[in-house]
C-alpha cells in the first residue's frame, strides 16, 4: 500500500504506518504539497491540480514509484479561501488496486483543520473498503 499526498500533507501516511505491522503491507507516501512535485515526481499532467484526475494521477504515480498493488491520491482545497476556483472542502480521493480506479468527490465543512480531519478519515475509511475487496485466495 502506498500514499500520494497533497491535501492531507502526511496524515494519512502517519496513520497508516501507525497500524499493526504497519512494516509489512505499508510501502510508504509522498508528500507532493508543491506542484511542481506533482507533476515532476509523480507524473501528474501540468495544470489544475484539484480535480479527480490529479487524485488518479497521484495515486498510479505512488503505486509506481513505490511498487504498490493498492494506493491512494488526496488532493483537494482546505480553505479558508477558494482555489482554481473551487470552494474550500472540495476534495478528490482516488483509490488505484492493480491498475483499476475509484475516484470519489467530497465537500467537507469547517475550517481548514476540520477540512484535513475530514479528508483523512474518508481516506482511510476508503482504504479499508478496497482492501476488504481484495480477493484472498
Amino acid at each position: 500500500m502506498a500514499v500520494a499526498e497533497s491535501l492531507t500533507s502526511g496524515r494519512i501516511a502517519s496513520a497508516l504506518g501507525a497500524g499493526s505491522d504497519a512494516s509489512e503491507w505499508f510501502a510508504g507516501g509522498i508528500v507532493a504539497y508543491a506542484s511542481d512535485v506533482k507533476f515532476e515526481l509523480l507524473g501528474v499532467e501540468p495544470g489544475p491540480v484539484i480535480n479527480p484526475a490529479c487524485a488518479r494521477q497521484l495515486a498510479q504515480g505512488a503505486a509506481k514509484l513505490l511498487d504498490a498493488h493498492l494506493s491512494i491520491g488526496v488532493t483537494g482545497c482546505g480553505g479558508p479561501n477558494p482555489e482554481e476556483g473551487q470552494p474550500p472542502g472540495t476534495v478528490f480521493i482516488a483509490t488505484q488496486f492493480e491498475g483499476a480506479y475509484v475516484n470519489r468527490a467530497f465537500e467537507f465543512d469547517g475550517p481548514p483543520d476540520r477540512v484535513l480531519e475530514q479528508t483523512t478519515r474518508q481516506a482511510l475509511v476508503l482504504l479499508d473498503e478496497a482492501t476488504n475487496s481484495i480477493p484472498t485466495d
